[in-house]
């Protein structure tokens, strides 16, 4: 917790404006009780009318300082807490975008987006009323005893034995609920983690049936998580009978042993209420502190959390070396006995492969599901560093390379097609800011997308959050030519054609090989029709070279290959 303070820096003045306030208003409110007094012993007792008024203006001026320093208090502590969250939060998001994917697959997207959010407003919760109260309930409370020593002392010695037993009490419960608390916290990131999966793949459990296992598995979180908080809610719920009861006990201790005092002529009857008013103020504040202390404690366990996510080096960040200069390398690509372990797993993806790419080529990635044909091509922008061996690129290791450098030579379109809020014209600058309509339209078209134009009302047609208004085929070609619009030296295409019928998909490819400016291109694909026009065609079994050449040369040579051409076609028609 203490690391992200820093991020309460330019708020220096508002955190100490906000208790001040605070304790400017607890100030007021413990004269309230001497007022009250000389009301009961002058105004009352002596029958002076005028003096009952005059103090009832007192009290009333009292409130409205005492109001306008709570308000005061509050605006101040809330512009700090605020303030706070939200360069923590810009802070979390920016780290967040320096993941590499290994650290993003390593940490969750769940668990990311629950201390972005829920985290977040605990974090903010804890803030403001720590500015507000931490300081203000102990003034009370120790204010309040020493006000009642002013007034009488023997009297007051209830006030020495009771804040203590009180403390036991409200600080024992609080201890055996925090923990408690930290379970629940648990119990809800499942919750929320059930709920994001089950609303991300409503589709498919639609398409399985499997809503009522479903909804039968989030009831049983959810119950675990109800029965969680109704546990912490039972304990929680003595604090205040308990507290009220001792607090009862002290006060007609203290009423005792003020009427005794009180007809005895030591104090008088307005003292008295005095006494009993500090003893109903301790009460309050106390119970206040503790809801305080839970509060800020579920706070600093969400601060931990985050903390967390900070702690982890942004693999991203990291300051590249000075690039290299691009060497006299005859090849564009090379990937040299590379292998590929992805973190705690227990088997390489990626083992020996050996490729060497010419500028201007297309090489075509072919195998099974999970034979590690994207773990491949996400190493060439450095999504992934290969653990074994080394991948140039125009000669240079990738690592040598700045990755701004490496990436802006790159287009990647990938699996799944991302698109973003906003036009189709806001999507394709993201391939290059400063890109003309004109340089726009020809990307489009390359891509064989404009026909989606035409459907969507020109490049100011709108899209929505994840392209939702958009089918799946008409997602991918914008995506492609979201690539082309950068102009790239290497375009990677993974499977990004699968939903594209053989017409759309061989028009593309046509469309690619007719660039001005020849990119080296990769194709990702299931299809052996994609890939059959490469200028050689790379074959992956379990992430090994199962075989590399051309597309004849592999139907005759390589079984893996021929086995996956001859389940797409007839062999008696081939």
């Amino acid at each position: 917790m203490k690391k992200l303070l820093v991020y309460l820096k330019e708020y220096r003045r508002e955190s100490i404006l906000g208790p001040l306030f605070k304790l400017l208003e607890a100030a007021f409110e413990l004269f309230v009780p001497l007022v009250v007094a000389s009301i009961v012993d002058r105004g009352i007792g002596m029958g002076e009318k005028g003096y009952i008024t005059k103090m009832c203006l007192l009290l009333i001026l009292l409130g409205i300082i005492g109001l306008v320093c709570s308000v005061t208090a509050q605006y101040f502590a809330a512009k700090a807490s605020v303030g706070f969250v939200k360069k923590l939060r810009h802070a979390l998001y920016s780290h967040i975008q320096g993941f590499s994917y290994q650290q993003l697959d390593h940490v969750g997207t769940a668990t990311l987006l629950t201390r972005m959010t829920s985290d977040m407003n605990q974090v903010q919760t804890g803030l403001n009323l720590a500015l507000r109260l931490l300081l203000r309930s102990p003034f009370v409370v120790f204010g309040a005893m020493i006000m009642a020593f002013t007034i009488d002392a023997r009297s007051a010695l209830w006030f020495a034995a009771a804040i203590p037993a009180l403390s036991v009490v409200v600080f024992g419960i609080m201890l055996v609920s925090i923990p408690l608390y930290n379970k629940v916290q648990l119990l809800l990131d499942r919750v929320l983690g059930a709920s994001r999966e089950n609303l991300t793949g409503v589709r498919v459990l639609r398409a399985f049936g499997k809503e009522e296992d479903e909804t039968r598995s989030f009831s049983e979180k959810n119950q675990a998580l109800t029965d969680a908080q109704n546990y912490v809610g039972r304990i929680l719920a003595l604090m205040n009978p308990v507290t009220y009861v001792m607090i009862n006990l002290a006060v007609i201790l203290l009423i005792r042993t003020g009427a005794l005092r009180v007809e005895a002529g030591i104090i008088t009857q307005g003292a008295l209420v005095a006494l009993y008013n500090y003893m109903s103020q301790i009460l309050v504040e106390l119970i206040k502190m503790a809801n305080l202390i839970i509060t800020i404690t579920k706070s600093v366990a969400c601060a931990k959390r985050i903390q967390s996510v900070l702690d982890i080096p942004a693999a991203e960040n990291v300051p590249d070396r000075p690039s290299a200069a691009a060497s006299s390398s005859p090849y564009a690509v090379e990937f040299s006995d590379v292998g590929l372990c992805y973190d705690k797993a227990s088997e390489d993806s990626l083992t020996g492969i050996n490729l060497a790419v010419r500028p201007g080529e297309t090489v075509g990635i072919i195998g099974g599901t999970g034979s590690g044909k994207t773990s491949l091509v996400n190493l060439i922008p450095r999504f992934y560093d290969a653990t074994k061996g080394r991948v140039l690129v125009s000669g240079v290791d990738v690592r040598e390379w700045d990755r701004s450098s490496l990436r802006k030579m790159i287009g990647i379109v990938p699996q799944k097609a991302v698109l973003f809020q906003g036009t189709i014209r806001e999507n394709l600058l993201w391939g290059n800011e400063n890109a003309s309509d004109e340089e726009l339209m020809d990307a489009v078209a390359a891509a064989q997308a404009m026909d989606v134009l035409s459907a969507k009302g020109g490049l100011d047609g709108k899209v929505e959050q994840g392209g939702r208004n958009l089918s799946g085929g008409q997602r991918q070609r914008l995506g492609i030519a979201r690539a082309l619009v950068r102009r790239p030296a290497i375009l990677i295409l993974d499977d990004s054609s699968s939903a594209l019928d053989y017409a759309t998909d061989a028009a593309l490819r046509k469309a690619l090989q007719a660039l001005d400016y020849h990119p080296t291109v990769f194709v990702v694909s299931q299809r052996t029709s994609s890939i059959a026009h490469a200028s050689q065609i790379l074959v992956l079994e379990d992430g090994r070279a199962a075989g590399t050449g051309r597309h004849e040369t592999l139907l005759e040579t390589c079984p893996v290959y021929r086995e996956i051409y001859e389940s797409q076609y007839n062999p008696a028609t081939v």
